[in-house]
């Protein structure tokens, strides 16, 4: 997703208010799609069936669901600055911001403030 001629800040913003707004199976969705359903299980730590589920109307637990919209808010941030295949090496990859572990394996143990800690770092040396 590009943001041609806006601001970062604003990119960020927009990041989070589609994150707050958007349907938890559009966010399931968008993250698969960008991604990958393997990935993605690897974020949320659950098998990708139940990740298929969710995308049919099953709805996610409620911290599970916190993940997934602070999982995509992290993606809006990388996509303000690179393509979805970049920004899904960029979750896989080791991250220095993290000690060399994914910002995937991070926000799997909750790490959430750290990964887009990174992202943002991410963004400003791009």
């Amino acid at each position: 997703m590009s943001f041609a001629g806006s601001t970062r800040s604003d990119v960020h913003a927009t990041g989070h208010l589609s994150a707050i707004k958007l349907d938890v199976r559009d966010i399931t969705a968008a993250l698969q799609a960008d991604l990958g359903q393997a990935l993605l299980s690897v974020i949320v730590g659950k098998e990708p069936r139940t990740v298929s589920r969710w995308l049919t109307g099953t709805k996610p637990p409620q911290a599970t669901e916190q993940l997934l919209r602070n999982a995509y808010q992290v993606l809006q941030v990388i996509e303000s600055v690179d393509a979805a295949p970049t920004a899904r090496a960029w979750f896989m990859g080791m991250n220095p911001d993290l000690d060399d572990n994914s910002p995937a394996e991070a926000l799997s143990e909750g790490q959430m403030r750290s990964v887009m800690a990174a992202a943002r770092n991410y963004v400003i040396a791009s």
